[in-house]
C-alpha cells in the first residue's frame, strides 16, 4: 500500500507517518490514500489514532517523520493554513459555530463580503451567496438570516459542512458528524457527503456510526493502536468483518498483547 496502484490517482498519500507523545506511540508508520472524489471511512477504537492522523492532514498537528503528498507533489504545513490554502479542510465535532450569529453570517464569517470601499458589510451579498451555497449543497434551511443557535443538530452540521465548502475545498475531512443526530438528521448529513463527494471532492468521515459508512462509503480503513490496521473496500466487506478488524479480532495478536 506504499506505492501508488498502476492507474491510480491520488488525491493525497500519508505515507509512513509516525507521532509520538512522550512514551506512547500515537501513530507508528500509517500510510493512507485517498482518491478525487473518493469518500473514506476511518474508524477504530478509542485512542487508536485515528484524530491524530487526520489532524496531521489538517495541519494541527506536525508528524515527527513521514511523508505527505498532495496533488502529486509533497507537502508539509507548519500550521492549519498551509493546509488550507493547498485545498485541506477538517468539520471537528464541535462544529466551532456562533451560536448568535445568523446562516450566512457563520458562512462567511471572517471572509464577509464588503461594499466599495471596504468599510461597510454587503448583507444583500453576503445572503444571496449564502442562498446559493445551500441550495448547491440541496441543504433544506429556509432562512439565512436566523441565528444558528436555534437549529436543528443536523441544520448545524450542514451549516458547518456548508462553511467548509465554501473555502472549496479539494479533501474534506468530517469528524463524527452524525453524533447524537436524531435518524432523519443524518440522513441529511449523509445525503451531503454524497453531494460534496459528486462535485469531485474527496472525503474522510471518522465516525462509531458503522452502519453509516456502507451508505457513503468507497473504501473503509480501520486503525488499531497506531497502525492502520486494514483497508477494505466498502462494497464488499461485511458489517461483521468491519467489527472484527477494529477490535482485532484475532487470537494471535490477543496473545501477543498479553504479553
Amino acid at each position: 500500500m506504499t506505492d501508488q496502484e498502476p492507474g491510480r490517482v491520488d488525491r493525497v498519500v500519508m505515507r509512513d507517518i509516525r507521532k509520538r507523545y512522550g512514551m506512547v506511540d500515537a501513530l507508528r508508520g500509517v500510510t493512507l490514500r485517498v482518491g478525487p472524489g473518493e469518500v473514506v471511512g476511518l474508524v477504530g477504537d478509542n485512542a487508536a489514532g485515528k484524530s491524530t492522523l487526520m489532524k496531521v492532514l489538517a495541519g494541527a498537528v506536525v508528524p515527527d517523520s513521514g511523508e505527505i503528498v498532495f496533488d502529486g507533489r509533497p507537502v508539509a504545513f507548519a500550521n492549519p493554513k498551509d493546509a488550507r490554502e493547498l485545498g485541506i479542510e477538517m468539520v471537528y465535532q464541535d462544529l466551532a459555530l456562533c451560536d448568535d450569529i445568523d446562516v450566512a453570517g457563520n458562512l462567511f464569517l471572517g471572509r464577509e463580503p464588503r461594499k466599495a470601499g471596504g468599510m461597510m458589510l454587503d448583507v444583500r451579498k453576503m445572503h444571496a451567496d449564502a442562498r446559493r451555497h445551500l441550495d448547491a449543497l440541496n441543504i433544506r434551511i429556509p432562512l439565512t438570516d436566523i441565528p444558528v443557535g436555534g437549529l436543528s443538530g443536523g441544520q448545524r452540521q450542514a451549516v458547518a459542512i456548508a462553511r467548509a465548502v465554501t473555502f472549496g475545498p479539494k479533501l474534506l475531512i468530517l469528524d463524527e458528524p452524525t453524533a447524537a443526530l436524531a435518524v432523519a438528521e443524518v440522513e441529511t448529513v449523509l445525503e451531503l457527503i454524497k453531494t460534496v463527494s459528486a462535485q469531485g471532492v474527496s472525503v474522510i468521515l471518522i465516525t462509531h456510526r458503522l452502519q453509516d459508512l456502507f451508505r457513503v462509503c468507497d473504501r473503509l480503513c480501520v486503525m488499531y493502536e497506531g497502525t492502520l490496521r486494514a483497508d477494505l473496500d466498502a462494497r464488499s466487506t461485511s458489517l461483521e468483518r468491519l467489527v472484527s478488524e477494529i477490535v482485532a479480532h484475532d487470537e494471535g495478536e490477543k496473545e501477543g498483547s498479553r504479553r
